[in-house]
């Protein structure tokens, strides 16, 4: 279930502008490939939850519009974030890692 993402008229694999980026990270759960959810709070915190595992870091949106990423105690990682959008709807968010380049589709839950 998505909230706050009503209004968003967007296509596939499009940018999520950084304006836009607090809105789609906080609204909804995500779920992964591997089963794994995380959770994006207004507060900039997340919560990741693997296996049984929670883990919790925060997030924020850098000058240049990047996703950023900080995983206590030292692992930080920034992403193109992009929409995904089936049938004309938001279904997910698809994270692009700036150093990697590896991708990953979360779907909104």
């Amino acid at each position: 279930m998505t909230k706050n993402l009503d209004g968003v008229s967007t296509e596939d694999g499009a940018p999520v502008p950084a304006g836009e980026i607090p809105a789609a990270l906080t609204a909804g759960r995500l779920v992964y490939s591997d089963g794994a959810t995380q959770t994006f709070h207004s507060d900039g915190t997340t919560r990741y939850f693997e296996g049984g595992r929670e883990t919790e870091g925060t997030w924020s949106v850098d000058e240049n519009g990047h996703f950023c990423s900080f995983w206590p105690p030292s692992y930080r990682a920034s992403y193109d974030l992009r929409w995904v959008v089936e049938g004309g709807e938001v279904v997910g968010l698809r994270f692009s890692d700036l150093r990697s380049g590896s991708r990953f589709d979360g779907r909104y839950q």
